[in-house]
């Protein structure tokens, strides 16, 4: 087969029918969101092309979203073809480095969710004003062993959820609002990320709260009720043995 019949998928040039990431995704509402902010996009511009973006599934539909936006190529946003590290577990597994997935999120009347498998930056700033958002890490990459979540909620809310076994240092200030520790202050485990939550909150909250991921409750779960198994043929097992004894 000739370099004609089979082109190199890994060329620099758009590729519109290849299927978008999460990541990608981010990429282009990062860039959204910097249009917003510098007033090259109104609100109502801003929430039609971000909507857009989330429902893209391909590089073409992604494109032309940021195509009029300096900070964007006019062409569909790079392919990464570079392998991340084997996800084993471990918390070094997840201390990646790079820049990470997004660097910010910002909720005006409206809502925000980072979650999933995304790559948390060294810092993370949101904002959110009459509005909310949830940042979500427990299935989280890190781009560093120490990371920040810098929080600003004016009449809004913001929710950061770790998994157990990540350090988390608090240092927000709450005026006419607050900013909560985790039920369970925890010191880390060992190579764990350690997050920092720091801003303020006016007339609004930043929440930090552990909780384990979906599979780990479920295996926790069948864990149990294996447990209840195991005993309840333990039971059954000793009553067997006396009937057995008493009927010799």
């Amino acid at each position: 087969m000739t370099d004609d019949a089979a082109p190199d998928r890994r060329s620099p040039g758009p590729v519109p029918d290849l299927r978008a990431s999460d990541a990608d995704r981010e990429r282009v509402a990062e860039i959204l969101r910097d249009g917003l902010a510098e007033g090259r996009l109104d609100m109502a511009e801003f929430e039609e092309r971000l909507e857009s973006a989330y429902q893209a599934r391909t590089y073409g539909e992604l494109a032309p979203l940021t195509s009029d936006l300096p900070a964007a190529p006019a062409a569909a946003p790079p392919v990464s073809f570079a392998k991340r590290s084997v996800d084993d577990g471990s918390w070094a597994s997840r201390i990646v480095g790079g820049e990470g997935t997004s660097t910010g999120a910002v909720a005006v009347l409206s809502g925000f969710q980072r979650k999933g498998r995304w790559t948390m930056p060294k810092k993370f700033t949101c904002f959110a004003f009459m509005g909310g958002g949830e940042i979500d890490l427990r299935e989280a990459f890190f781009a560093d062993r120490e990371v920040e979540i810098s929080c600003v909620a004016v009449m809004g809310g913001l929710e950061v959820i770790v998994p157990p076994g990540v350090e988390v240092v608090v240092r927000g200030i709450g005026i006419m609002g607050g900013f909560e520790h985790p039920d369970r202050d925890e010191p880390g485990d060992p190579g764990a990320p350690r997050v920092i939550i720091s801003g303020f909150a006016f007339w609004g909250g930043v929440g930090v709260e552990r909780k384990l991921t979906r599979a780990e409750r479920q295996r926790l779960k069948e864990l149990r009720r294996q447990e209840r198994l195991d005993r309840r043929d333990a039971r059954q097992g000793l009553r067997r043995g006396r009937r057995e004894d008493r009927g010799r």
